[in-house]
């Protein structure tokens, strides 16, 4: 039969994030890049809410902490991703994780 790619409501835009770990800080100089189907050229992107930062481009180079979604005509907002201006942190690697799975966690300070 019929399988569907995604599950129903499932988000087609996504929220990727480099260096690849959350969560995110400021001094890493993040980027942030907007994929999913129509967001080339076409992006909005949001921070803590409001449209901020380069419209149009599917990439945004962080330079304030705060909360950031973008999305793409027809796919949607991304999930939000945090990005801390914390002295100290606990990072996993930024990509989904299930229990018992072997996770690297790094403390940054």
């Amino acid at each position: 039969g019929w399988c569907p790619l995604s599950p129903t409501g499932a988000q087609t835009t996504q929220l990727l994030v480099e260096p690849p770990w959350r969560p995110a800080v400021l001094w890493d100089r993040v980027t942030l890049t907007c994929q999913g189907s129509g967001t080339a050229g076409a992006t909005t992107w949001y921070k803590d809410g409001r449209r901020w930062g380069q419209q149009g481009h599917d990439h945004l180079t962080v330079t304030d902490s705060g909360t950031y979604m973008c999305d793409g005509p027809g796919s949607g907002h991304s999930r939000p991703m945090r990005v801390l201006d914390d002295q100290l942190v606990l990072q996993v690697p930024a990509r989904a994780l299930l229990e018992g799975d072997t996770v690297t966690l790094r403390c940054r300070d």
